[in-house]
């Protein structure tokens, strides 16, 4: 392998939605160089962090069914047993929610939690609080899915941010999903919900670091044999 080649086997590739912003930064970097040389070369760090954000390396996916992925980077910031959003539409009772916050200098291209199909997609506005608040689940801007699996239905709520002013999604309803598929973005500092059906095994804590498509985070069927894998 040439010297060429291993580096970039080590560079995580970039999401397409970053493309606009990190052109962005570079030409404001050089208009900066333009106005004053040390301006220039903090554009250049800036366009250096903004494709760092937009990185969308591949992940090993766990795949036996019954296991719930993490959908996201970031720290589990809280679990707890809560209702879940009505438009949801996952009944009127608490339900096991696991979240996990994503700074700025996490990866923000989202995963699905589990393999099966979108029954719902609805996009709510909101506020832009703290997305690390409780509150936050309530009053901010979200989208959120609803997927069937065998037997369950696992709801998935992106939540801007302070800074977040943009969730993406890239599917639509009936479609198909597998555990760790992207499905998503939010642009700048955010987080993820992921509300189980009773009786779910919930396999992180508090505080715990999460890797999108990698950590699993809960299990419906912790009786059951070994895990196989996806790349993606």
């Amino acid at each position: 392998m040439s010297i060429v080649a291993s580096i970039r086997s080590q560079i995580a590739p970039i999401h397409p939605e970053g493309y606009p912003f990190i052109g962005g930064f570079a030409l404001l970097s050089l208009i900066l160089f333009w106005i004053w040389t040390p301006l220039g070369w903090l554009g250049l760090i800036l366009t250096a962090w903004c494709a760092y954000f937009f990185r969308d390396p591949p992940r090993v996916t766990p795949v036996r069914d019954g296991l719930v992925i993490s959908p996201a980077d970031g720290r589990i910031s809280r679990i707890v047993n809560t209702m879940p959003p009505r438009e949801l539409e996952l009944g009127e009772r608490p339900l096991p929610r696991v979240s996990v916050f994503m700074s700025v200098f996490d990866c923000h291209v989202n995963r699905s939690p589990v393999s099966g199909r979108i029954e719902r997609i609805v996009y709510r506005p909101g506020k832009f609080l703290n997305a690390d608040l409780d509150k936050a689940s309530e009053d901010n801007e979200r989208n959120a899915l609803v997927i069937v699996v065998p037997g369950a239905r696992i709801g998935v709520v992106q939540i801007a941010g302070l800074v977040a002013r943009r969730i993406v999604s890239f599917k639509r309803e009936g479609e198909a999903v597998a555990a760790g598929e992207r499905f998503g973005l939010i642009r700048f500092g955010s987080r993820l919900d992921v509300y189980l059906p009773e009786g779910a095994r919930v396999l992180v804590a508090e505080g715990q670091t999460a890797i999108a498509g990698e950590t699993v985070i809960a299990d419906l069927k912790a009786g059951d044999g070994n895990r196989s894998f996806r790349v993606g």
